[in-house]
């Protein structure tokens, strides 16, 4: 979703709020893989790390972020704002490529609480158990509300038409669904965003759009590399960094 995030970050008078669903645990949970640190942890060091970036990059002296686990719908969810950003961790299992689950995590996953065939799903921490997908949806949609405070609103979510954006990660495109469905009563503009598949789009990006996203991308994974886990430069950048294919539509969702 980079170069937009990276632009809206930019602007002081913008109120960027990234809403991180998964743990992208790659089902070890709270295992750390042999290393030094929780995979999930990594993860999120990352996502924090890339954001603090985007927020001082025009010669910003760093400042403290503010940590806390806030309430919505019932559930705490660990919440870091800094500056201009809101960053939030539900820490829900990773539920693999096709939504089947992990062993470690026990079959947990998006897709099978959507299609009902779990009861109910809990971040990888303990902090907070969804009792079925209407739960889940409540969720996220008291965040939306919280954050923009009857403000209006952009939503930048994973393309959901399989024509244009196929054979994207099913947490992708579960999130989707389900902050489409969160939203479904609210007039705000909606970004839909190309994922796995932009790989085979041409490269369409700018030289300073392409700078951008590599930066953020290199950035991240220097935030998962500190906590002691190897990361995949090579196949991003070839696949990934030059192409940013969006959609937009004001209104409600189809």
């Amino acid at each position: 979703m980079n170069p937009p995030a990276f632009r809206d970050v930019l602007d002081e008078a913008a109120h960027c709020v990234f809403v991180h669903v998964t743990a992208g645990d790659a089902g070890l949970g709270l295992g750390n893989g042999g290393r030094k640190h929780p995979y999930y942890l990594a993860r999120e060091n990352g996502a924090e790390s890339a954001i603090r970036f985007m927020a001082d990059a025009n010669e910003r002296r760093p400042i403290a972020p503010v940590v806390e686990a806030i309430t919505l719908a019932g559930h705490a969810i660990r919440r870091v704002g800094y500056r201009n950003t809101a960053a939030y961790f539900l820490r829900l299992p990773d539920g693999n490529a096709c939504g089947e689950g992990y062993t470690e995590t026990s079959w947990q996953s998006l897709r099978r609480l959507a299609n009902s065939e779990i009861a109910e799903l809990s971040a990888v921490d303990g902090s907070a158990r969804y009792r079925g997908w209407p739960d889940l949806t409540a969720t996220i949609g008291a965040l939306i509300e919280h954050e923009r405070a009857g403000a209006p609103a952009e939503l930048h979510i994973p393309e959901l038409d399989a024509a244009i954006n196929p054979n994207d990660h099913s947490d992708h495109r579960l999130t989707a669904q389900a902050v489409c469905e969160a939203a479904k009563d609210l007039a705000v503009r909606w970004v839909y965003h190309v994922g796995y598949a932009s790989q085979s789009l041409p490269e369409n990006l700018a030289a300073e759009e392409r700078d951008m996203k590599a930066a953020v991308y290199a950035v991240t994974m220097a935030g998962v590399l500190a906590l002691d886990h190897p990361i995949s430069w090579q196949h991003y950048d070839q696949l990934f960094i030059g192409r940013g294919y969006a959609r937009v539509e004001e209104g409600r969702p189809r």
